[in-house]
């Protein structure tokens, strides 16, 4: 299916216009565009799929650099302005879709088209980032970098380490699918209108490493899930609903593992040599 039938698929299965609890916020600093944009690196020979450009802001400069690229934007407006201001452009196709509804596999396969992997860039809407970084790992195989602005918050959970307060499921789930690094900050004077919030730049290099921790990625996921159920609960309490108490002591002493530790304390390995004892249960 070429990119634009597969958009257009995507469009018929959006669901209705969802509307942001804070709206949109438009990235209007010059430097920090500069500086987003210079985080995916020498995209020369690359494939770029943007994430809602919304005014084109990062898309001026992409288009400057990129082999080629994508813009996908769901509000229909925004996305026929982009057509009539890029239309000069013969390296960018603007799309108007739900991203949650493209495969960044197919717009790889477009026709003329010769590129393995993508890279991804995005200022993400607020209410969706988490919607939006999971479909992004469920397409690892296709992409080779993320860099995306997310709320402050959201990127300290997600670049959080083991012990501390922000470390959760989503620090988990971006770990097991890429090295993420939090790049800078930005006041709430670089949007218009002003957010009430900072935000974040974030860049996810792709490291998948379910196949080298001799685990199945979906299952492992399910299995943090639960040990991350309750955050005032200890690991061994989160676990009993699934697997029996003695297992669970095994599990966590083979791991070296105290028995009244939290989830949010456990690294990555650890969570999967538990998982791994369970599993086999």
């Amino acid at each position: 299916m070429s990119a634009h039938r597969q958009v257009n698929a995507a469009r018929r299965k959006a669901p209705a216009l969802r509307k942001p609890k804070f709206g949109q916020n438009f990235l209007v600093d010059a430097s920090a565009t500069r500086r987003i944009v210079d985080a995916l690196g020498d995209i020369n020979q690359s494939l770029v799929v943007e994430i809602g450009p919304g005014r084109g802001a990062l898309t001026r400069m992409l288009a400057e650099r990129a082999g080629h690229m994508f813009a996908i934007e769901f509000d229909s407006m925004l996305a026929q302005q982009l057509r009539v201001a890029f239309a000069g452009s013969k390296n960018v196709e603007i799309v108007q879709a739900d991203f949650l509804g493209v495969s960044v596999a197919e717009l790889l396969h477009s026709p003329e088209l010769h590129y393995k992997r993508a890279k991804v860039i995005g200022n993400i809407p607020y209410y969706i980032t988490s919607d939006i970084l999971l479909r992004l790992f469920e397409q690892h195989e296709s992409i080779e970098t993320i860099v995306v602005m997310v709320q402050k918050e959201v990127a300290d959970r997600l670049s959080a380490k083991p012990g501390s307060r922000d470390y959760g499921l989503l620090t988990v789930t971006a770990n097991l699918f890429a090295e993420v690094e939090q790049l800078f900050t930005l006041p709430p004077s670089a949007f218009s209108p002003s957010p009430q919030v900072y935000s974040s730049v974030l860049r996810f290099r792709i490291a998948p490493k379910a196949s080298d921790l001799q685990i199945d990625a979906h299952e492992f996921l399910r299995f943090c899930k639960l040990a991350f159920a309750q955050k005032r609960k200890t690991l061994f309490n989160n676990l009993r609903s699934r697997y029996t108490e003695k297992r669970i002591r095994e599990a966590m002493q083979e791991a070296a593992v105290h028995s009244n530790a939290r989830a949010e304390a456990l690294s990555l390995s650890q969570l999967t040599q538990i998982y791994r004892v369970l599993k086999n249960d």
